[in-house]
């Protein structure tokens, strides 16, 4: 493994953590009425853009090569955040979080054959079975309060399933693999600042519209100090700190595998639910996160399509 690649491990495994944290402190802020689920997702793009821009007068400035890149980078926002985010917050709102977490897992299954088709990636049978490993982990994360008796609810949050919304969550996640995959030789020609500085600045011009009669109604003085914390999270670590340290991992490491590291949230904000005593540790969890660990080492192991994506 190389000084990149390990830098590219430890990238994704940080914005893992964060993302993984998240979930949780999101989960907090929308409780309150006065926080909606696009309130969360306008702070994150709109403020974000803010970020990378002030960011962006800190560092040394790097022009863009070709005018047909700024084409290219409004749709790697497209895929990687206007559709990610706003789609699957939708879906969210639609469906059940049970149904939400289990669609999340096809991401690195969905990457996977995309890599296969468009950049012909080969599906080794240690991939597929890391791939395999991984979601079975995620997925006793998801289930595992269910297989011990009176532990869990699983008819009441049956209920709440909703076909459109888990097809949106879908969406959500085959726009992020479509961005992983197509999208990576403009990931590994320019700086995460310029990436991201450009694709949350077209973002938010589409969002703008969508957005802005949602904005005027929200009572920002019934939004508690609390709230303004954890809207603060999301957007300074959940969103800006992700975004630039993502790219680094997508730079040194194979679409598939940087996908893997999606499996991680889970466990990140399983072990923040029984830290904050909203859920409880048993012998499942253990078996969980040594399946998604263990999927994660073998993708990692797998062949690649170039060399110096091995390691």
């Amino acid at each position: 493994m190389t000084s990149e690649q390990r830098m590219g491990h430890l990238s994704m495994l940080a914005a893992s953590v964060m993302w993984g944290m998240m979930a949780p402190i999101s989960k907090a802020a929308m409780n309150s009425d006065a926080v909606s689920a696009m309130l969360v997702a306008d702070v994150r793009i709109f403020g974000a853009a803010a970020l990378f821009w002030i960011l962006s007068f800190f560092t040394k400035g790097e022009k863009i090569l070709d005018k047909w890149d700024y084409v290219r980078l409004f749709f790697a926002g497209l895929f990687a955040i206007l559709l990610n985010q706003g789609v699957y917050v939708t879906g969210v709102s639609m469906t059940s979080p049970v149904d939400a977490s289990i669609i999340t897992t096809t991401l690195p299954i969905v990457t996977m054959i995309f890599a296969a088709i468009f950049i012909k990636e080969p599906i080794t049978g240690m991939k597929a079975g890391g791939v395999l490993l991984g979601a079975c982990g995620a997925l006793l994360l998801v289930f595992g309060n269910r297989l011990i008796p009176g532990a869990s609810e699983a008819v009441q949050t049956a209920r709440t399933s909703n076909l459109a919304g888990d097809l949106l969550c879908f969406l959500a996640q085959c726009s992020y693999a479509v961005y992983l995959v197509i999208f990576r030789d403009l990931i590994r020609k320019y700086s995460p600042i310029t990436l991201m500085k450009w694709m949350f600045t077209f973002s938010s011009v589409v969002m703008i519209p969508v957005s802005a009669r949602s904005l005027a109604l929200t009572g920002w003085d019934s939004i508690s100090l609390t709230e303004y914390a954890e809207l603060a999270y999301v957007l300074v670590f959940g969103t800006f700190l992700c975004y630039l340290i993502v790219p680094v991992g997508q730079k040194f490491l194979r679409p598939t595998l940087v996908a893997m590291y999606n499996y991680v949230q889970p466990v990140v904000a399983t072990v923040v639910a029984i830290i904050w005593g909203m859920d409880t540790f048993n012998i499942l969890k253990i078996i969980a996160v040594v399946l998604i660990f263990a999927g994660v080492l073998l993708v990692n192991r797998s062949k690649a399509r170039y060399p110096e994506d091995q390691g």
